[in-house]
């Protein structure tokens, strides 16, 4: 049975009977997890293998594992790692270090995800912060030079594929000049288009290859001044042409405060301006079941796109974890690594 163009959160720990009827029938295209499914490794694994039994394929499962603020798996059974800015730090220091201090985080994470079976993580986060913006973003970023922000986001792209697990790009076409939590309200940007292109949309641009990338729930008047990306036709038209991305675009969580109308409402606009699938993330049932009812089964471009991602996914290339959490925790601390002791 073909996926439907969605990706769904999950209640809690395990399935529930109602959850596993509605995933026999939907088949969402993957489930994204948070800490509320998240007790330890061995349930954890439980429950990814439960959800790709239900739905009868090895459907991708996400999370948010960025570090710093963002990471739904920690301590004390997984480790802490740094914010995005740490690594921004230490490329200012010394570029070549920044860039394998970001790479090495990146390639642990996934080393950490891919044992327990997940095989995405919304990760990098490519936006530009401004002065000004709200704190949404703030440490979550590498820099605020759209060269740096690019260089660090490539290099945990980097990382992310060499450990197995797939990387999703955020929040395109850039979250940095939001001056509003798009968790709550719409924030709307009007900076004009040539700031835009020089600023904001470079380092999606030169991200342009990855796989998979998800949407800003912003307005950018300068383009459409009524819709947010996500719903928005011309901005859409804006990432797939001027950008350059042909990758999976999949949605900012449909369920944010951003957005209006209903769920179902949502989740049609989002698909029609040109979004592959829809994102939902709260395992609400009763909204689960209005994306599911909301979104096409994948055909045509986004199911060659979604399938083009699939494809992309590898096993882990050799690494010695033990090693290079040292090799990590030496670099965090600003003592030099010997040559030759990364291998990711």
């Amino acid at each position: 049975m073909p996926a439907r163009a969605f990706i769904t959160g999950l209640a809690g720990l395990r399935l529930t009977p109602d959850e596993q009827s509605f995933l026999r029938e939907a088949n969402p295209w993957g489930s994204i997890l948070f800490k509320r499914n998240i007790q330890d490794s061995a349930q954890l694994a439980a429950l990814v293998e439960s959800f790709r039994e239900t739905v009868g394929w090895k459907a991708p499962i996400l999370v948010d594992q960025e570090g710093g603020r963002v990471q739904r798996l920690g301590p004390p059974e997984w480790p802490d790692y740094p914010a995005g800015a740490v690594y921004g730090h230490i490329y200012d220091r010394a570029r070549d270090a920044g860039l394998t201090a970001a790479r090495l985080g990146a390639r642990l994470i996934a080393a950490d995800l891919h044992a327990l079976g997940i095989d995405i993580d919304c990760l990098p986060v490519a936006d530009v912060p401004v002065p000004g913006a709200d704190a949404v973003i703030g440490d979550r970023a590498y820099g605020d030079r759209p060269d740096k922000v690019a260089a660090i986001a490539a290099a945990v792209a980097a990382g992310l594929l060499a450990g197995g697990v797939l990387p999703v790009v955020k929040h395109i076409p850039g979250h940095g000049r939001a001056t509003a939590d798009s968790h709550a309200r719409l924030p709307v940007v009007e900076a004009d288009r040539a700031t835009l292109e020089a600023t904001d949309f470079v380092p999606f641009r030169a991200l342009r290859k990855l796989p998979l990338a998800m949407t800003a729930h912003i307005v950018f008047t300068a383009i459409d001044p009524l819709a947010p990306a996500t719903t928005s036709a011309a901005m859409i038209d804006v990432i797939r042409r001027s950008i350059g991305y042909d990758g999976v675009l999949m949605s900012d969580d449909i369920a944010m405060g951003a957005l209006t109308g209903s769920i179902g409402a949502r989740s049609r606009a989002a698909i029609a301006a040109g979004c592959d699938l829809v994102l939902h993330c709260n395992g609400r049932l009763d909204e689960m079941q209005a994306v599911a009812d909301a979104v096409p089964i994948l055909s045509g471009a986004a199911d060659r796109r979604a399938k083009a991602a699939l494809a992309a996914r590898r096993d882990p290339e050799p690494f010695d974890v033990a090693a290079a959490r040292a090799a990590f925790s030496e670099m965090l601390a600003g003592r030099t690594v010997p040559a030759g002791t990364l291998t990711a």
